[in-house]
């Protein structure tokens, strides 16, 4: 296999085999009905006796489908395309539309460059009649649609329009959505297809397309689609401003999670591409330190370890595990405590640590918490309502304490984000440890309350001394 890390990314990814890529294709359900719908014979002729078509669509089809005259779009493209879309446009029969998708799947797969034919056809938007079968309710006729549009957008020079673009890959997106759905690999292919140009992956962060990919990935779904979706990240990256983006949809800790459950050796070896992608390709350097350290938290280090160990026989594994090494025990070198514990909070992934019970670092670093707009204490208020790991929720409630044991305004500041609210609620968790931590954060709430009134009441009575006797000295 190609060398995944060239620089040359337009030659590089179409490399990475479509014929293997095809070939797990020729396994998927879309595939197999497929070379089932191609043993139908079609009655051409009775669709011209009804006048659903024209004797010259009628002419072309049956001279290409039936008498064997492959040569018939290059000789005649503009006659394929004009016949092709008529056919889609007036004939409504679920299981002819399919026949006809097949043939032009047919003629696509068998010439990339024949894309022109119906790319260059005097019909209009050529996108509307492709589009609008993407509603039809007939599963096939839409997963076959939507593996054509994405030959179409993918091998000619000129883009897919916005507001069609849109529709298509919100489309593609709903189908990842789908419970059980039995086309799910089809809807993979035509993403890692699609992503591979610069110009659409906007288009599917617009489109909200990457935090679907990755809430899939969460959810644990068979490896084939595992890795479709995780290459479909991977493509994302080599766009240096979604690979500084990637890490606010939380990606590092749900790949870092695929990457210790992985027992498919090309599953692993895309999440390492993915997060090479993650520390090579981001311009700013603070995002790449960011996410070789979020890298660290998740205990990548560990499965890199495990990796080194059974020394894969795949080059690529094994240098990118050369690679991430080296740049995550550099990035461990240069960590201080505070760098530490913002990553560890921004995992999501809290646990007791050794800075959550040091009181040095609290008396040094409770204030840095309302840096960035108070980002971290944002977070803390956020894991205290919607985590469901006791573990996170205690060392949640332990933090908000210490915060505001620390910090003279903290109290207010955590009353103004519903923190005090959260911790009160906690009180009731099932889990005891949650209890008693939360039960010792409202006290430092409270305590924290009687020691700022002490502070205010010793002030004013200070105040009012130092008054009357500068009246006395007045008098």
């Amino acid at each position: 296999m190609a060398n995944i890390h060239e620089e040359n990314v337009s030659k590089l990814i179409p490399t990475l085999g479509d014929e293997k890529i095809d070939m797990i294709a020729a396994t998927s359900v879309l595939q197999i009905r497929a070379s089932e719908i191609r043993q139908s014979q079609i009655n051409w002729q009775s669709y011209l006796q009804s006048q659903m078509i024209t004797q010259r669509d009628h002419d072309f089809i049956v001279n290409l489908d039936q008498r064997g005259q492959k040569d018939l779009p290059d000789k005649n493209p503009e006659a394929c395309a004009d016949v092709f879309l008529n056919l889609l446009t007036h004939i409504s029969k679920d299981n002819t539309i399919q026949y006809i998708l097949v043939l032009i799947d047919d003629i696509l797969s068998e010439d990339k460059s024949r894309v022109k034919i119906f790319r260059n056809a005097r019909h209009g938007n050529v996108w509307q009649p492709f589009l609008n079968l993407l509603n039809r309710q007939d599963e096939f006729v839409q997963h076959m649609t939507a593996r054509i549009i994405a030959k179409l957008a993918c091998w000619h020079p000129q883009l897919m329009e916005k507001s069609d673009l849109h529709f298509y890959l919100s489309w593609l997106k709903d189908q990842l959505k789908m419970n059980n759905n039995d086309y799910i690999q089809s809807v993979g292919r035509c993403l890692q297809m699609m992503l591979r140009v610069d110009e659409y992956r906007f288009a599917f962060l617009s489109v909200d397309g990457i935090s679907t990919l990755l809430s899939i990935l969460a959810s644990r779904v068979n490896f084939q689609v595992q890795y479709q979706l995780v290459f479909c990240l991977w493509v994302l990256t080599f766009n240096s401003l979604l690979a500084e983006k990637m890490n606010k949809f939380n990606a590092i800790p749900i790949l870092a999670d695929i990457l210790s459950d992985s027992v498919k050796e090309k599953v692993t070896r895309i999440v390492l591409a993915v997060f090479r992608n993650l520390i090579e390709k981001p311009e700013d350097p603070q995002v790449a330190k960011e996410h070789c350290i979020a890298m660290v938290q998740c205990k990548v280090l560990k499965q890199l370890s495990i990796l080194e160990q059974k020394r894969s026989d795949d080059e690529d594994i094994m240098n990118d595990v050369d690679f991430l090494n080296e740049r995550l025990q550099a990035s461990v070198q240069d960590l201080s405590s505070f760098d530490q514990y913002a990553t560890e909070v921004k995992s999501g992934r809290l646990e007791w640590s050794p800075v959550h019970k040091s009181a040095k670092f609290w008396r040094e670093n409770a204030a840095r918490l309302n840096e960035r707009g108070q980002e971290l204490l944002r977070t803390l208020v956020h894991l205290l309502e919607k985590s469901r790991d006791p573990v996170v929720l205690a060392v949640a409630c332990y933090d908000v304490g210490e915060y505001v044991r620390h910090y003279p305004r903290g109290k207010h500041i955590i009353e103004q984000l519903g923190g005090k609210q959260r911790v009160m609620y906690l009180l009731s968790h099932e889990d005891p440890n949650v209890r008693y931590e939360a039960l010792l954060a409202v006290q430092k709430l409270m305590v924290h309350n009687w020691e700022y009134l002490g502070k205010q009441l010793e002030k004013e009575q200070i105040d009012k001394q130092a008054g009357g006797t500068a009246v006395g000295a007045k008098a």
